[in-house]
């Protein structure tokens, strides 16, 4: 069967750098789903991207879409055939819709019911004529930010501006927005020219001569190796951040590093005001030396070559020149305000207009980590130092450097509060409460800066859930998603014995008595609970718990969240286990026998009629008064399972529900008290594979 190259090229204005991977990758997935559907063969897919193209290229497809020959299911054969036994309309109707003749019916018999079968062939058409199909792959991308232009109805990332569609040296015709594919595309805005594709696999060295590099990860390794050039060439040392990176690499073609300097005065700054000032505002590179000490020097990589570099370089130093310029004066500046001046600059910043002002969330943040302090059984110098922080946490906001550079609040307050004489101890947990920034980020190391950072983000989430402000699909701009997972992470990892149901309470008794609620706080509560189970479920599906499990642990409470997370991988652990299945199926008959008692249960061991009764109470006794000494998890399940003997032999000699109603009741009463001891572990009723 012959084979032919296809590529597909989408020209655009100049892409958001954040977008050119994740559209590429999207362009590749419905390109290749396509493919499969249709049942065209190929043999690879190549991508290219730069910030004004998009492209695709097949390599090895089939000219013609592959025969196909798949069973139809049609009607029961009752409905098949008359009293006659003769087709009936619906069989006639079936048949003509598959293409074949009734003749060609045979049955097959599917859970004890006969039904009508055909076997369909499809004869594979020519795969040019179905690639017009690509125009709507195209216009079925989607964007986080989209754009309309001119007249056209099309709404889309940017404007396009040309497009290739070439399946060996033939043109598939189609157009979008006025723009008609073609053969031809363009090369680097300023140094290539208009040019002809004359085959799909040309296209990559074509591009090359007209300085535009389409292969991404070749762009990259080109940026890599110019850094490493200069490193070696200048004794330098120049650290990669690898968004940094990715975001250079997609706002350019042709990729030429080139390196300019500043005033050495500029290096008393603090080394993250310069590296920020650097990196997010410029997009350059800082330089160290071998010793990892900041030098007066940074890299860039021009969107061109190598012509006229030295101009492009002092064009670089003076726009960093000026912000370094502005980042000095800030710094100086700031140091002349102190921290309660800052503070009494909050009561006029308004965080949220139904919610109050920043100096008003700081005053619930305050009382919410005395609290948790309390309940965390702190001592006194941890409680005053967290009480300290969550005071002066927020007043780095109304400082010039932060309002200049937004990425430096919680740096700038620990750089500031350390210079106007706070303790240590609190000048690090200023930083530390904004901490986890980010789903790769830490935890705060300190126990101060842990205790504040969760009190901030619980009157964030408790706040906006009280005027209704809930995430709703990919809507969330006051990032609480990553708020609550910065809690549930804190949570975990510093073991913490509180219950989430006692930090949520506490946070929203708060935001009560402030006024804030728009709604009753028992809806309030139960949604941010809700909430927060969605994100430990997130957080056990990274951890790849079997999602049974999840569900099985967080059927009931959440209550200790580090034991809740423990318990899912203790069962994750477990579930391979030869006795595993046998133990659940034991402890969920109990469960699902409990749920027939509403009541409160009582015991009465003088009711019982036989041994197994009585032996069965007995385990139980003893693993319910080791269960709440055992330190771990583990141990806990391992107490659990170690009834399981006790509770077959009871089921093989008792009827539970026995005629007589205080034998039926007692009976019940002894099932709802194991159940509810297992559903403190997990709901073991939950899990599937038993």
């Amino acid at each position: 069967m012959n084979k032919k190259d296809l590529l597909l090229e989408i020209g655009l204005e100049e892409l958001p750098a954040r977008f050119v991977t994740d559209s590429i990758e999207q362009l590749s997935n419905k390109v290749e789903a396509w493919l499969k559907e249709k049942k065209i063969s190929y043999t690879a897919v190549q991508k290219y991207s730069t910030p004004r193209r998009l492209a695709i290229l097949v390599t090895d497809v089939t000219e013609m879409q592959e025969d196909t020959q798949e069973e139809a299911k049609g009607p029961a054969k009752k409905i098949a055939l008359d009293a006659e036994g003769n087709w009936s309309k619906a069989a006639i109707g079936f048949a003509r819709g598959q293409g074949v003749a009734v003749e060609d019916i045979y049955f097959k018999e599917i859970k004890g019911v006969e039904y009508v079968h055909v076997q369909k062939f499809t004869k594979g058409q020519q795969v040019k004529e179905l690639l017009v199909d690509l125009k709507d792959i195209i216009t079925s991308l989607s964007f986080p930010k989209n754009m309309r232009w001119a007249d056209q109805d099309l709404r889309f990332v940017r404007p396009i501006k040309w497009m290739i569609a070439l399946f060996g040296q033939e043109v598939i015709p189609f157009e979008i927005t006025n723009v008609a594919t073609s053969n031809t595309t363009l090369g680097h805005r300023f140094l290539g020219e208009k040019i002809v594709i004359e085959t799909p696999a040309s296209y990559e060295e074509m591009l090359k001569e007209q300085y535009v590099i389409a292969d991404a990860t070749k762009r990259k390794e080109m940026i890599l190796s110019q850094l490493k050039q200069l490193e070696q060439e200048n004794g330098w040392v120049i650290p990669v951040d690898e968004d940094l990176l990715e975001e250079v690499n997609n706002l350019v073609e042709y990729p030429t590093a080139l390196f300019g300097k500043f005033e050495e005065e500029y290096l008393e700054l603090p080394d993250r005001v310069l590296i920020t000032s650097m990196k997010e505002h410029q997009r350059y590179f800082p330089v160290m030396n071998q010793n990892g000490e900041l030098l007066p020097f940074f890299v860039t990589v021009r969107n061109g070559n190598s012509e006229g570099i030295d101009i492009v370089a002092r064009g670089n130093e003076k726009v960093l020149r000026a912000r370094l310029a502005d980042a000095d004066f800030f710094y100086r500046e700031d140091q002349t305000k102190d921290i309660a001046s800052c503070l009494k600059k909050l009561e006029t910043i308004v965080y949220h207009e139904e919610i109050g002002t920043l100096a008003e969330k700081v005053s619930r943040v305050r009382a919410l980590t005395n609290s948790l302090s309390d309940e965390l059984s702190v001592d006194a110098e941890t409680k005053q130092d967290a009480d300290r922080t969550a005071e002066i946490a927020k007043f780095d906001l109304v400082t010039g450097m932060v309002y200049e550079f937004p990425e430096l609040q919680g740096y700038m307050g620990e750089r500031y509060a350390r210079i106007k004489g706070e303790k240590e101890a609190v000048a690090v947990a200023v930083n530390e409460h904004y901490m986890p920034r980010h789903a790769e980020d830490d935890v705060p190391l300190s126990e101060v800066g842990a205790i504040v950072s969760v009190a901030e983000k619980m009157d964030t989430i408790t706040s906006n859930f009280a005027i209704g402000n809930i995430p709703t699909g990919s809507q969330d701009p006051y990032a609480l998603r990553r708020q609550a997972s910065g809690i549930v992470q804190i949570l975990v990892e510093k073991n913490w014995s509180i219950r989430l149901e006692t930090l949520v309470d506490l946070s929203l008794a708060l935001v009560e008595s402030a006024g804030i609620a728009k709604s009753s706080v028992k809806e309030i509560r139960e949604a941010i609970i809700n909430f927060f189970n969605a994100r430990i479920k997130h957080l056990l599906n990274e951890k790849e718990v079997r999602y049974d499990l999840v569900d099985a642990v967080l059927a009931g409470e959440v209550g200790v969240v580090s034991s809740l997370v423990n318990r899912a991988l203790v069962l994750e652990q477990e579930k391979n286990s030869a006795t595993f299945k046998e133990s659940m199926e034991a402890l969920s008959r109990v469960m699902n026998i409990a749920v027939k008692l509403t009541e409160v249960p009582v015991v009465k061991p003088e009711l019982f009629e036989n041994e197994e009764e009585k032996n069965l109470y007995n385990a139980f006794k003893n693993v319910e008064e080791q269960y709440a000494t055992v330190q771990s998890e583990s141990e806990q399940f391992a107490l659990l399972v170690s009834l399981k003997g006790d509770i077959e032999q009871y089921f093989e000699n008792t009827m539970v529900m026995a005629e007589d109603e205080s034998i039926r009741y007692n009976r019940l009463s002894l099932m709802k008290e194991i159940s509810n001891l297992i559903s403190s572990f997990a709901h073991m009723n939950k899990i599937l594979s038993i």
